[in-house]
């Protein structure tokens, strides 16, 4: 999920000597995010609770998800340490901190999201179904994968047709879920495809639209830097997506799109459209709903929602990936050094000195938060994932 000037931040199989420093961001008024919310004192300085190396993690990972309500983390490892290395999903169970299993693809993980699909008018009931997007092996198109979590088996597989022959290879990469069409929005994000698919997880998933950033559709945005997070607000009934730059917005903009629009006759295929666009000031690539109907940017915009305007900028932020935890209201940003910002106050809460210990050597650009416990949990190449946490109650009553 990368933008193509930053790929390199997902090689991710460095030297150790040539690493920094990964430091849990967090200002020394750790606990004014607890005033007024009836949780004062549950929130302190971070401290690591253990590391889990079952996998050291040496053949790359990407994004990773949390199912807090079934108390599961996910990874997208794209390999083992098996000979040959066999890309997977790595589960973890986040209440108690342990290795579960590792899901086993045909395909190397990129992006990835736990849903609870409904199909022929029931809820899917346990674990649900985990979706994958996949970088395609050579000769291949990009595809999605569809695992069922009780099982582990894939059980069904969705094209989206990106190109064959790119280098590096044109995949199926971030993602995010409309629970309430049952539709899957992922992105091609590659200069020779940059499009986004819509994907329909009734019966048996398929492609139901598609939108196109590569000049093709007369009206919609030119991305020239890729095609980045994105997320869905249940109040408005929208996506939201980072491009970190357009031909019309160079730093940046967030797009809003309706899942259900009917594009104009021979723009966009099938059902789908871009209905508003909010420009940026920082190349975006991160995108986390926060509460007040704001989005949260990795580069530190703040955007209202409703008018589309920033409406503030945190300073001296920058990330790939980020994660909203509503269990301590905070905003965690997956990088080296790795920033935590309140999401009422959009200030930085640090994490050294008193306020809590640094996190040992090693890169990252993925993270994620259980909000039930507020265990984050951190991959680190050639570790495993650190799990940490600024919950002094053992989770006992979330901070809301």
């Amino acid at each position: 999920m990368e933008n193509q000037s930053m790929k390199h931040k997902k090689l991710f199989a460095l030297p150790i000597f040539a690493l920094g420093v990964l430091v849990l961001c967090a200002t020394a008024y750790a606990q004014n995010s607890d005033q007024g919310n009836g949780a004062s004192g549950k929130l302190g300085p971070y401290r690591l609770l253990t590391t889990i190396s079952n996998d050291p993690l040496l053949h790359g990972f990407d994004i990773s998800w949390v199912d807090s309500e079934h108390g599961r983390y996910y990874l997208a490892n794209r390999g083992n340490n098996a000979t040959p290395s066999v890309p997977n999903i790595l589960v973890i169970d986040t209440e108690s901190d342990q290795f579960v299993s590792e899901i086993p693809l045909t395909n190397a993980p990129n992006g990835i999201v736990a849903i609870h699909r409904t199909g022929n008018g029931e809820g899917e009931p346990g674990a649900g179904t985990l979706v994958a997007g996949t970088t395609p092996k050579a000769g291949e198109t990009s595809k999605v994968f569809f695992i069922d979590l009780r099982s582990g088996a894939v059980f069904a597989v969705v094209d989206t047709g990106g190109q064959v022959g790119c280098v590096p290879a044109c995949r199926a990469d971030e993602l995010a879920y409309d629970p309430r069409d049952h539709i899957i929005l992922v992105a091609n994000d590659r200069d020779q495809d940059l499009f986004v698919t819509l994907i329909s997880t009734e019966d048996t998933p398929h492609v139901v639209g598609k939108i196109f950033y590569n000049g093709s559709t007369s009206g919609n945005p030119v991305s020239t830097g890729g095609i980045e997070q994105p997320v869905w607000d249940k109040r408005t009934e929208r996506f939201y997506l980072a491009i970190p730059s357009t031909v019309a917005h160079p730093t940046g903009e967030v797009d809003e799109i309706d899942p259900n629009a009917t594009p104009a006759p021979g723009a966009d295929f099938g059902q789908g459209g871009i209905t508003r666009i909010f420009p940026t000031t920082c190349r975006p690539a991160g995108l986390a709903l926060i509460p007040n109907q704001r989005l949260m940017t990795s580069c530190g915009d703040v955007l209202d929602v409703q008018t589309g305007a920033v409406v503030t900028h945190v300073p001296g932020v920058a990330a790939d990936e980020i994660w909203f935890n509503p269990g301590d209201e905070r905003v965690y940003f997956g990088r080296n050094p790795a920033f935590v910002v309140d999401a009422e106050t959009y200030q930085q809460i640090i994490g050294v000195g008193p306020n809590g210990p640094p996190i040992p050597a090693g890169p990252t650009h993925s993270i994620a938060a259980d909000s039930e416990n507020n265990h984050i949990f951190i991959p680190v190449t050639g570790q495993g994932v650190k799990v940490y946490t600024d919950d002094q109650d053992k989770g006992k009553g979330q901070n809301k």
